[in-house]
């Protein structure tokens, strides 16, 4: 009985290590391979430093009630990006910061008449690039429902003297624009501005330019908004990159205003320039991509000011 016994045991104990080893190695092979580093080359599409495919990055973007689009407006790279993830996610619903809200309800109706979208916006003279650019993004969601965010310039002059809540009007408070930001998020935003507007505003006028920069961004935030609570989800927002940001653009205030929506950002980034300044981190997922060639915009902007 005892030597039974004890071969017993040892042929147990074989067998039990046998099957440790076994489920050991599944756990081994069913673990997720680590996700690659990103390389910041031209092409390379990451999210929180790790490197994504473009059908990864789809299949994210597919889980949002928005995606957020960012672009650098002049850069055709990033159009072309814009409409291949508007064709492959296929939005019912496509907001733009270059319309302005009054002038969408042209471009439904010019949709649903199949008549020329561009010439219907008046896009040539809007101040925007070329419709070239921008076409390839309508044609890639057809039935899409449009929405504007564009602010006109009179509510622009009013956040810059009032304030962006006043300017706003209804429905500021749903998006909370009289919660003043972190004070350091304001510094950066004031620092942003003085560049943007290459060091010729006198200091005074860059809170005012400050509260500009938050009406847009909850306009933008507004008119994705409607699209959704209308019923045209997923919708897929256009907007420049600093509208995208996720700590602070447009995103912040969709939160603030419908916490329960899903929300992605994407922001496109020039290889050589943006990344530089750590700007990929500011998005949920970045696409990196050829700079473009836009010479100097402060020796324009400054030679403009000087006209009599």
């Amino acid at each position: 009985m005892c030597l039974a016994f004890h071969i017993h045991s040892v042929y147990l104990t074989i067998m039990l290590s046998r099957v440790a080893a076994l489920f050991a190695l599944s756990a081994v092979l069913a673990a997720p391979a680590a996700a690659a580093p990103c390389a910041r080359d031209v092409g390379a599409i990451c999210a929180g430093g790790a490197a994504l495919t473009e059908a990864e990055m789809i299949d994210r973007l597919r889980a949002a009630d928005i995606v957020i689009l960012g672009e650098r407006h002049d850069n055709p790279a990033h159009h072309r990006w814009q409409a291949k993830i508007v064709g492959a996610l296929a939005p019912k619903g496509l907001a733009f910061e270059m319309i302005p809200r009054s002038r969408e309800a042209i471009a439904n109706e010019a949709r649903a008449r199949g008549a020329d979208l561009g010439a219907a916006l008046d896009w040539a003279h809007s101040g925007w690039p070329d419709w070239a650019l921008y076409a390839p993004i309508f044609a890639a969601a057809p039935e899409a429902r449009i929405a504007g965010g564009g602010v006109e310039r009179a509510a622009l002059t009013a956040a810059v003297k009032d304030g962006a809540a006043r300017a706003f009007g209804a429905g500021a408070a749903r998006y909370r624009l009289e919660e003043r930001l972190p004070e350091s998020v304001i510094d950066d935003m004031l620092a942003e501005q003085k560049a943007a507007h290459c060091d010729a505003l006198p200091e005074a006028m860059l809170p005012g330019m400050v509260e500009a920069q938050q009406l847009r961004d909850a306009a933008f935030a507004d008119a994705a908004l409607r699209l959704v609570e209308a019923g045209h989800a997923p919708a897929a927002l256009i907007a420049g990159n600093g509208h995208a940001r996720a700590d602070r653009g447009a995103p912040l205030y969709l939160r603030r205003a419908a916490p329960a929506l899903r929300v992605s950002s994407v922001g496109m980034i020039e290889v050589g320039r943006d990344e530089a300044a750590g700007d990929g981190a500011l998005f949920d997922i970045a696409i990196y991509t050829e700079p473009f060639d836009r010479g100097d915009p402060c020796a324009d902007f400054i030679e403009s000011r000087q006209k009599p």
